[in-house]
């Protein structure tokens, strides 16, 4: 099933880049100074100021301060700490009160690093650890801790002051991507293993499933009201999941970063908190906004000429930060190490992402 009004078709995907014409989403979006010389794994944006910070694989975590005038949108260089080794880091999250970034990667490392200080060697102080590359990490605001999911099949969580977990859950697969949002954590795991967490203080596993999508999970974002789920996976495809029963709502998947037989990975999924809309980036440098309670597209933009990594709305839901970045989608033979890897943040209209109202249909 898909459903909303039709977009620019996709075009052909050739390694790193597309056949988009264009680097942007609108001509306005402001492109990031310094934003790395690798892949970017992660956006993430402070909830109380408009604070933006990104991972690479260059083995960077860095920080801007974005400022929002009129539309006109600026962003400007705080600071950046670098991963032992530079190994590259592959997901970031921030505390709740936006002082400190907690940041995951190849190095094993679970780091911490308080914005505005700078660390020994420029290095984030490592506060845990896994066995194996850390895929995903972030707070818990209902315990005050910090989960961690690795390529060695488990959850970790931690007290910043102390060395050992708190807890730890062994998994069945490896983790692919985890999210949370209030007391509901949901992990997406190899082998389309899909686990939902009650982390309303010690964390309780709430159902264990199988990915409603035929194949590898590549996304998992949680609903801001904490009902349920979106799962992307890498053929073009997303899965509206309830953890919870929500009258006259059923799970349902629709695809999606599809054109004729050409399939694409939906690479990233991110919620607006105030609407409740969400976005999905993909291998075919595409954007798009959608309504999963009304079943629309809101908003296609057209293909830009490279593959969208990741994104991430910000809290207000007035700027919109997108990685342009290769995915990986075609392995390291259509890797073209002298394409750049932008960040650019685009100012989100209110038509564009605000639901519409259900339609007689929907295809």
């Amino acid at each position: 099933m898909s459903f909303g009004a039709a977009v620019a078709p996709a075009p052909q995907l050739v390694g790193s880049s597309t056949s988009g014409t264009t680097d942007r989403l609108a001509p306005q979006d402001h492109c990031v100074q310094s934003s790395g010389n690798d892949g970017i794994s992660s956006l993430r944006w402070s909830e109380t100021a408009n604070h933006l910070v990104s991972t690479n694989w260059d083995g960077g975590v860095r920080c801007w301060e974005v400022h929002e005038q009129g539309g006109q949108i600026r962003a400007l260089p705080k600071a950046q700490v670098n991963h032992e080794g530079n190994a590259p880091v592959l997901d970031c999250c921030l505390s709740p009160d936006g002082n400190t970034v907690f940041s995951v990667g190849a190095d094993k490392a679970v780091r911490m690093w308080q914005l505005g200080q700078t660390p020994p060697n420029n290095v984030p102080q490592q506060i845990g650890s896994h066995d194996q590359p850390i895929k995903s990490v972030r707070f818990l605001k209902s315990s005050n801790m910090i989960v961690s999911g690795g390529y060695d099949k488990l959850l970790k969580f931690w007290d910043a002051r102390q060395p050992n977990p708190v807890a730890q859950i062994q998994l069945p697969e490896r983790v692919y991507d985890m999210d949370t949002s209030d007391t509901l954590m949901v992990v997406a795991c190899a082998g389309r293993h899909i686990l939902t967490y009650n982390v309303q203080g010690q964390p309780q596993e709430h159902e264990r499933k199988e990915s409603p999508l035929k194949f590898q999970s590549r996304c998992v974002a949680a609903f801001p009201d904490n009902t349920g789920y979106a799962v992307g996976s890498i053929e073009g495809r997303v899965g509206i999941q309830y953890a919870t029963k929500v009258p006259g709502k059923d799970s349902f998947a629709f695809k999606c970063h599809r054109e004729g037989n050409n399939v694409y990975a939906v690479n990233h999924i991110a919620f607006h908190k105030g609407y409740g809309t969400f976005s999905t980036v993909g291998a075919d440098g595409i954007v798009n906004f959608w309504d999963k309670d009304n079943k629309q597209r809101l908003k296609g933009f057209p293909a830009i000429h490279r593959t969208i990594s990741c994104a991430q709305f910000n809290t207000q839901g007035n700027m919109f930060a997108y990685a342009s970045s290769y995915d990986w989608s075609k392995g390291s033979s259509h890797h073209a190490p002298n394409t750049p890897n932008e960040i650019f943040v685009h100012h989100v209209q209110d038509d564009e992402i605000k639901p519409k109202g259900k339609k007689s249909g929907y295809r």
